[in-house]
């Protein structure tokens, strides 16, 4: 399943996040298992704006920083923990082994990971692939989902 939307302000890429939070969300209801939801595109393309709307869908209310330092921010949100990874300055996939990283996916959570190939095998595979990119003068997100889980999601309206 592949769905392209265009989003033509940083409003409509924060509606998006929210959107697919309260998807998310509803899917967790009746399932047990981590959503994995791969964030691509270049510097500036919009994943941590898709982020921000996302959390703030979630309750969060607080500010949504890019995690490119620490590589993952942890929220714990009404009950749900968020993972949002940012993993860009990453150097080697095995500096992921070492912090733990398959403990994040072990649990009923949302991971948002921003430069997911840089990880290589040590993330699992995306459940929903948002790939955001510029064309003329707006955004356009690609949508995939690449698993049942994720066809159900992005099936909830």
């Amino acid at each position: 399943m592949v769905k392209t939307i265009i989003l033509p302000t940083e409003n409509d890429t924060v509606a998006l996040g929210r959107q697919i939070a309260s998807q998310c969300q509803t899917h967790l209801v009746s399932h047990e298992q981590a959503i994995v939801i791969h964030l691509l595109g270049d510097l500036g393309a919009g994943k941590t704006t898709f982020s921000r709307g996302f959390l703030q869908q979630l309750g969060h209310t607080g500010h949504v920083k890019s995690p490119t330092y620490t590589l993952v921010e942890p929220y714990q949100l009404d009950q749900l923990m968020v993972y949002h990874f940012d993993l860009y300055r990453l150097a080697d996939p095995e500096e992921l082994e070492f912090m733990g990283i398959r403990d994040y996916f072990d649990s009923r959570c949302i991971c948002l990971i921003e430069w997911p190939e840089k990880a290589g095998d040590a993330i699992p595979p995306a459940d929903i692939s948002i790939q955001l990119d510029y064309q003329d003068l707006h955004r356009v997100a690609t949508i995939t989902a690449s698993t049942d889980a994720g066809r159900q999601i992005l099936l909830t309206e």
